[in-house]
């Protein structure tokens, strides 16, 4: 997932520390309701350490009845490539069936074309989710996905798979 819309109304503030609009807020709770409605129940959510990407995780962990607790903050995805977050899901605890990862573009975009092609570009606030058949993290990227599901708050209903 990529964090939604961030606030810019003070230019003086660290990018890593730039809020959520309320818009941002606003999609974060729709994203949420969504994701809800088809069931996902995550196991972990995995966040960057930016203000606006861990607002964003917060918010869909409680629009997902999904512990506060059960979010972690890794400091590695913020600011890295894409290939570094595909690390990151690799050595991921095997225990953990569903993760989130919420992240930042250009990089989850580009982790998230690796895997669809068709997907060139995630909005803010924008989710694909991908289903493997795999015993283990360290296997993601081996075998493309079962099933990909990529939606975003603007998308329209019909079209969303």
């Amino acid at each position: 997932m990529r964090h939604a819309k961030s606030s810019w109304d003070n230019p003086d503030l660290a990018d890593v520390d730039r809020p959520l609009s309320a818009r941002g807020r606003h999609a974060a709770r729709k994203m949420g309701r969504r994701l809800a409605k088809r069931h996902a129940d995550p196991d972990l959510i995995v966040s960057s350490p930016a203000v606006r990407a861990l607002k964003t995780a917060r918010i869909l962990a409680r629009r997902l009845n999904h512990p506060r607790r059960g979010i972690l903050v890794n400091p590695r995805i913020y600011a890295c490539t894409a290939e570094h977050l595909w690390h990151t899901v690799q050595v991921l605890e095997d225990r953990f069936l569903t993760v989130i990862l919420v992240g930042h573009n250009p990089e989850i975009t580009a982790l998230a074309h690796r895997f669809c092609g068709q997907i060139t570009h995630m909005p803010t606030c924008a989710v694909v989710r991908l289903r493997f058949d795999i015993d283990c993290w360290r296997d993601i990227g081996t075998t493309m996905p079962l099933q990909t599901e990529f939606d975003y708050p603007k998308r329209p209903k019909r079209g969303r798979t």
